[in-house]
């Protein structure tokens, strides 16, 4: 869930001036309409039958931050999820079963600055300076391949994936629902209101995705009511070789495990399989 399920949802005659005077003041009240952070813990992995660490680390800037990671006997690859900009990692405990299960990796996942029980206010800035701590702190395990890694990033989380690829590297990507920017998810809210360039938040994936050397795989479902399927086509198009291309038929946006079922965890698997295969060898 992203940008424009709270927009959608305010009579667009008040918001608009407001949205614009909160703009161009550099208001944080920008903030609200894009991030929606929940404190309370639901849930946890054991809740799916697994077993996990329930950890804390450090962000880049010192900022303390809440995470989990979930072992897989014999797994060779780590999943680093970065998630998307509604809710807490608790949201995410079926999603993390699955892949889990079906795909057969490590996977670590953690809630950004102000997220859960992560300390500290949200900002672009900082869920980039919360990813370098996650990795820092991943790649501190003895238990981690660090040239086995992979950024799976999710809606607003496939910026953070992306910008964490330019900074740290990764064996493979997977952005799945991605956006071309906040800027491009403006228009598209509000098509006929200029709100965009006055944006401090940014979030350019489209932009990122030209310096990423590890492999992509871009995942989206054609029915995807939030983000439109031709941003992710935008953002693929733009990135350099080699990459690949999943539709689910069917998916909306917060669906995609769901619909996409077999098939869908097939093509991470495979996806993961091929980057591994390049890494054994050298390539």
């Amino acid at each position: 869930m992203i940008l424009t399920l709270r927009l959608r949802n305010c009579p667009c005659g008040l918001l608009m001036p407001l949205l614009l005077v909160f703009a161009l003041w550099g208001c944080p009240m920008e903030k609200s309409f894009i991030f929606f952070p929940s404190p309370n813990l639901e849930r946890s992995p054991a809740d799916a039958g697994l077993a996990f660490e329930d950890l804390f680390f450090t962000a880049a800037d010192g900022v303390r931050l809440n995470g989990w990671f979930i072992p897989h006997p014999g797994a060779a690859a780590t999943v680093v999820w970065f998630h998307g900009n509604a809710g807490n990692i608790a949201h995410r405990v079926e999603n993390i079963g699955l892949l889990h299960r079906q795909v057969g990796v490590h996977i670590f996942i953690f809630d950004y600055r102000g997220y859960g029980r992560s300390h500290g206010e949200v900002s672009e800035q900082g869920t980039y300076r919360d990813g370098e701590g996650a990795l820092e702190y991943l790649r501190s395990r003895k238990d981690v391949d660090p040239k086995k890694i992979v950024f799976f990033g999710r809606s607003l989380g496939a910026a953070v994936a992306a910008e964490m690829a330019i900074r740290r590297g990764c064996m493979a990507l997977i952005l799945e629902t991605p956006f071309a920017s906040i800027r491009e998810m403006a228009r598209v809210a509000f098509p006929f209101f200029p709100v965009g360039p006055f944006l401090k938040t940014r979030y350019a994936v489209l932009d990122k995705i030209k310096e990423v050397r590890a492999p992509l795989l871009v995942v989206h479902g054609d029915r995807d009511e939030i983000v439109p399927l031709a941003q992710a086509r935008k953002v693929f198009a733009a990135a350099p070789e080699p990459k690949e291309f999943y539709t689910i038929r069917g998916a909306r946006h917060n669906d995609t495990h769901i619909v996409g079922g077999e098939g869908y965890f097939a093509a991470l698997r495979d996806f993961i399989r091929r980057a591994e295969t390049r890494t054994n060898s050298g390539e």
